[in-house]
């Protein structure tokens, strides 16, 4: 059964019909082949790990929210701090059907409530790094992340603290539609830092349909 017509029963049963419902499904790489404008990324991501694969929400969907996994303090034990990254799609300003992507994540912490723009869609970001903590220190990479809205408003994740913000990406005039994560594989009791970086794509504005009357 999808998470749609899941979701659809769920609101049957509950005598919900009335109230308006949220179904989230996750996208994947189903739409990888839509077309971007250009890739927003920032400067002080981390050294580990490798670039993995992207996903792209739908066509006409752009990013308007987002959650993020984070492990919490281990206070003397191996630290990774934030895991991953998850956007959230909309259609116009229809949150009713909403898609998520979210690339390779880490195995480690919990997945955050989603927080939202009020209006409009994410368009640029900026990520809190910890440097390269050296042979014997304990490296965290990315704590936390924050986007900010095309209405102005800035949202940030509810990461961990260690290291800085480094400076803003590119503004998206469209809109932010897809991501990418740099991760260190994981390190079998060594020293694991998971996501060390992340890239987003842009895409367009949609184009408006004028219609001529003859």
């Amino acid at each position: 059964m999808s998470l749609f017509v899941a979701a659809a029963l769920l609101a049957v049963l509950s005598g919900g019909m009335c109230e308006e419902k949220v179904f989230l499904q996750r996208a994947g790489t189903a739409f990888n082949n839509r077309q971007y404008t250009s890739v927003l990324t920032v400067s002080n991501g981390e050294r580990f790990g490798n670039w993995t694969w992207p996903e792209l929400c739908p066509d006409t969907f752009f990013a308007v929210g987002f959650s993020i996994r984070v492990e919490s303090n281990q206070y003397g034990v191996d630290d990774t701090a934030l895991n991953g990254i998850r956007l959230i799609c909309a259609k116009d300003e229809d949150r009713s059907f909403l898609y998520s992507i979210e690339s390779h994540t880490g195995y480690f912490g919990e997945w955050s409530h989603p927080q939202y723009c009020p209006r409009g869609v994410l368009n640029s970001f900026q990520i809190r790094v910890e440097p390269h903590q050296g042979l014997f220190g304990d490296d965290t990479a990315v704590n936390n992340i924050k986007f900010r809205c095309s209405t102005n408003p800035t949202l940030e994740g509810p990461g961990m603290t260690w290291g800085e913000y480094g400076s803003w990406s590119q503004v998206c005039d469209g809109g932010i539609c897809g991501i990418e994560t740099k991760m260190e594989d994981y390190q079998y009791g060594l020293d694991d830092s998971t996501l060390n970086d992340v890239r987003f794509h842009c895409c367009g504005k949609p184009q408006q349909v004028r219609w001529t009357v003859k």
